[in-house]
């Protein structure tokens, strides 16, 4: 007789990229964690839009709920296409963070009348009163203006506003960013951070390309690469894991989690399929500690 013996797998799984309405996600911070705690993850890093608002009340409830919290942003920066680089375990009271904060928020709030206006060019009737409305926060990011277009009736939906008019090389996309590239890697360092660069599809470099940026941040304190990202394919994940191995940066994974902003990513698995192990953090742990 052969008895079936089911295994229980004991591998705890993350998510190192996840927003809450502190930027322009849907969720308050300790929402956020809530809903890592029902997925079942055992940490997160919530990594806002260029605020930090949100990381002592998400900590604390990670604290409560037993999930653990990392504090973490994520920086928009010049380029020619769409470069975001996320910083892990900064130091939220650092006087240098807080200062360049204040220009990053100031340019943030010129970006958002630019893509008012373009949008209003294109015949959309939006205003920056109402993006605010759907702001509780008062932080408004394109997400606030796709939905906009979604809830009038204007686009099928959030990611449609997207792919049509707000993403990097549409009409009503606004790329003026406040630092550069090198300046959010070093402002990482020097709050004490580990440097990553986001979701590197988006920055539409080729191979080479992309090498050659990876190998000249890493000269400025660059420590890693997103390696897990919702929109990965089987083939990026695995040529940009190779290529952080070559390079001899660390990875770090995430699903971009906006909650209703975002509703088709859910947090922990992305479309559906993503599983960041629980390994990825000890190495970024690690790699902080040496």
């Amino acid at each position: 007789m052969i008895l079936a013996i089911k295994v229980i797998s004991m591998e705890k799984y993350i998510d190192l990229h996840t927003h809450s309405l502190m930027s322009d996600g849907s969720m308050t911070p300790a929402e956020v964690v809530r809903e890592a705690k029902k997925a079942g993850l055992a940490a997160i890093a919530l990594s806002d839009h260029d605020t930090i608002d949100g990381i002592r009340e998400a900590m604390a409830e990670g604290e409560r709920i037993g999930v653990e919290v990392v504090p973490a942003i994520e920086f928009s920066v010049q380029s020619e296409t769409e470069t975001h680089i996320l910083g892990y375990y900064i130091d939220i009271d650092s006087p240098i963070l807080k200062k360049a904060l204040e220009s990053v928020v100031e340019l943030r709030r010129f970006r958002n009348r630019e893509t008012c206006r373009k949008l209003n060019e294109l015949g959309f009737d939006v205003t920056l009163e109402e993006a605010n409305a759907i702001a509780p926060n008062g932080f408004i990011g394109r997400a606030h203006f796709a939905k906009l277009l979604a809830d009038k009736g204007y686009t099928k939906s959030v990611k449609e506003g997207f792919a049509l008019y707000l993403e990097n090389g549409k009409y009503a996309y606004c790329g003026k960013q406040s630092l550069t590239d090198e300046e959010a890697v070093r402002l990482i360092k020097e709050c004490g951070g580990v440097a990553c660069v986001a979701h590197l599809h988006l920055s539409k470099k080729s191979d080479a390309e992309l090498r050659d940026f990876l190998i000249r941040l890493k000269k400025c304190g660059l420590d890693g690469i997103e390696g897990y990202y919702t929109e990965y394919t089987p083939e990026m994940q695995e040529k940009y894991q190779a290529l952080a191995q070559e390079l001899g940066l660390i990875i770090s994974g995430g699903t971009d989690f906006h909650a209703k902003m975002k509703p088709h990513i859910a947090i922990g698995t992305g479309l559906g399929n993503l599983k960041i192990p629980y390994s990825i953090l000890e190495t970024i742990k690690l790699h902080k500690s040496k």
